[in-house]
């Protein structure tokens, strides 16, 4: 297929493009520097240079391809995550610069969109499994990937497949956050949001590479993307620590960080996501089933 991604140079692009690649799949992709651009062609895909909200534009780009895969973000820093003035530009990525793709993917007549979505949209619900069937909870930092979703969903209104993949805590290597983390626990610094027995929903960023390329092959709908295995927030840090291979004198900030209510709540409310849907349907598999995996595979690929 002939596909185009945007955010192709971020997080899950970086490992996104090549999976497509690999797949022999022919990829052109968004790029903003030339840095960046001859990163893609190093990678194989074509780099080209539109904006997002620039509508005419983006459909002359789209024009030709089979798909458009909206990985585009602006995730703020992990020092900047509490600052609701840093999620200005990330909501605005998903619900202005979604709601153009959708529309210039219209124009163009391209078949497939992929959104790229969190996991942590679910409602609190313990130790119990959450699947597609559950509905979201449209608290205030969750509204941008809601309305990117609805954006996916008036695309398939439109007679077209709209696929939307809810990702889980992205950690690996070439997550700033996850390898900021990995640093911190080098320095016996774990990081654990939330209440010890909380889950936890992630994904390897390998892993969600080779989910995005699975996803060129389903029909229209959300699927969850994350790990087999869920941890609980205690497992988690325990997993980091031991992959970090120091013992951690201190976890921060733990039940803390409930005290900043709907800002945190992406990370302290309890999500046992199960992603059997879209593993029934594709054959996909986590490479790592856990974190606890999949941290020993991120100290490996950056420390050796």
């Amino acid at each position: 297929m002939r596909v185009f991604v945007t955010g192709g140079t971020g997080a899950i692009g970086g490992h996104a493009v090549p999976a497509l690649i690999h797949a022999g799949h022919s990829v052109t992709a968004l790029a903003r520097t030339p840095d960046k651009a001859a990163a893609l062609q190093a990678q194989g895909a074509a780099p080209i240079t539109v904006s997002l909200f620039d509508r005419a534009a983006l459909a002359d780009a789209f024009a030709g391809h089979d798909a458009v895969i909206n990985l585009a973000t602006a995730q703020p820093s992990m020092a900047r995550f509490l600052r609701a003035a840093a999620w200005r530009e990330s909501a605005r990525i998903r619900t202005e610069g979604s709601a153009n793709v959708v529309d210039a993917a219209i124009d163009a007549g391209v078949r497939r969109i992929v959104q790229e979505s969190v996991s942590m949209l679910y409602p609190d619900k313990g130790a119990e499994w959450i699947d597609e069937s559950v509905p979201p909870d449209p608290y205030p930092i969750a509204r941008g990937n809601l309305a990117a979703e609805a954006s996916a969903q008036r695309f398939t209104e439109a007679g077209g497949i709209g696929v939307v993949l809810r990702f889980g805590l992205f950690y690996g290597q070439g997550a700033q956050h996850s390898e900021q983390m990995f640093s911190l626990a080098r320095s016996h610094i774990v990081t654990a949001v939330g209440p010890s027995d909380s889950y936890t929903p992630t994904i390897h960023m390998a892993d969600a590479g080779a989910a995005v390329t699975h996803a060129l092959d389903v029909p229209a709908g959300i699927y969850n993307i994350v790990d087999d295995e869920p941890l609980t927030t205690h497992d988690f840090a325990a997993a980091l620590e031991a992959a970090a291979g120091k013992r951690a004198w201190v976890r921060v900030p733990g039940r803390a960080a409930l005290l900043f209510g709907d800002r945190m709540a992406s990370l302290t409310r309890s999500l046992r996501v199960s992603n059997a849907r879209f593993r029934d349907i594709t054959g996909w598999e986590p490479r790592y089933p856990s974190a606890r995996e999949g941290w020993v595979a991120t100290a490996s690929a950056l420390h050796g």
